[in-house]
């Protein structure tokens, strides 16, 4: 659950953090990428998450404006989400982030051996 406090903060950070301020947000958005996934295949591709959490999760990214949630009035009841423009902005900088950890975790191994 986010904070509110955050959520009605006027720094432009603040607010970002607000809309990625949780561990499975991010990896949310880069599992949908490009691509229109079924609620089912979502939870599949992040197999740690409860359903209950990505659920949550989900419903805040769509409050966000990072998410949309298609509905098909069908049986069964099928869902997809695909990202937004702001969702889609994300990568390039979800990217950067990988790579940085990348490559600050070959110095980190390194600094370790030294120890």
């Amino acid at each position: 659950m986010r904070q509110e406090k955050i959520k009605h903060c006027s720094c432009p950070l603040g607010k970002a953090m607000s809309a990625l301020g949780s561990k499975w947000k991010p990896i949310i958005v880069l599992v949908i990428k490009d691509r229109t996934l079924r609620f089912g295949e979502i939870a599949a591709r992040i197999s740690v998450i409860s359903r209950k959490v990505l659920t949550d999760q989900l419903r805040e990214m769509e409050e966000d404006h990072l998410v949309i949630r298609q509905e098909f009035k069908e049986l069964p009841p099928r869902v997809q989400y695909h990202l937004t423009e702001k969702g889609i902005a994300l990568l390039p900088i979800l990217n950067l982030l990988e790579e940085w950890e990348r490559e600050f975790e070959k110095t980190d191994k390194r600094s370790e051996v030294q120890v």
